[in-house]
């Protein structure tokens, strides 16, 4: 898959916090995805073990979510973990990985924050800038903005609010689990990125594309 090269990755974290500020502009996250077209959803997790970074990306189709292709990408890990920076972490892994995709996903899940991100741009936005296609970032823990409490029930949602802007919305994925933080990445908006998060969780609070992504991410069996 062809990528658009945005900046190198060989930053300290005050350039790179710099460089956000800087992408952050370019991010668009109003544009509704049109669910009806959507034929192939992508999920994107990294792993870490022994300072190695492991990215998989797995294509299935939609919405049967039958697997359509899956590729790995490992490099050394090179830079530390901090919050708010994950994309410099396994941007250069996931670069890699992208790099030997055959398919042509219409919308890529990442395991990870689209402008639910203190400076509005985590991963799934980051990277969306390079895939130029529809991004969604789903993370799993809180990393900025407060919601109200949610009923118990699969599908209930609260708009998730930072210095009095929505930038996502925390979605119960599965009834009586813990929600998950969805917000758009690049490309898409708020209500289409929690609908097509919700239609992908099958059995799963995870949706099922991340949830393959992340099976696969953590297998460094050699």
């Amino acid at each position: 898959m062809k990528l658009r090269h945005r900046h190198d990755w060989n930053l300290s974290p005050s350039e790179a916090i710099a460089l956000q500020q800087e992408l952050r502009r370019e991010v668009v996250s109003d544009r509704p995805i049109d669910l009806d077209r959507i034929e192939l959803v992508a999920g994107v997790d990294v792993s870490v073990k022994n300072e190695q970074s492991q990215a998989a990306i797995v294509v299935v189709t939609y919405p049967g979510f039958l697997p359509v292709e899956t590729v790995l990408a490992q490099r050394p890990t090179p830079f530390p973990y901090v919050p708010g920076l994950l994309s410099f972490r396994e941007g250069p892994v996931l670069e890699e990985a992208f790099g030997k995709l055959k398919s042509e996903p219409d919308v890529f899940l990442f395991d990870g924050m689209g402008i639910a991100h203190p400076r509005r741009i985590g991963i799934a936005s980051h990277m969306g800038l390079w895939l130029e296609r529809p991004t969604i970032g789903c993370g799993k823990t809180l990393l900025c903005g407060r919601y109200r409490d949610l009923a118990e029930e699969k599908g209930s949602a609260a708009p998730l609010i930072d210095r009095k802007e929505t930038i996502g919305v925390a979605l119960r994925t599965r009834t009586a689990k813990n929600p998950m933080f969805i917000s758009p990445g690049h490309l898409a908006d708020i209500p289409t990125a929690a609908e097509l998060v919700l239609r992908c969780c099958l059995k799963y609070r995870l949706p099922e594309p991340i949830r393959m992504a992340h099976n696969a991410a953590g297998d460094f069996s050699p």
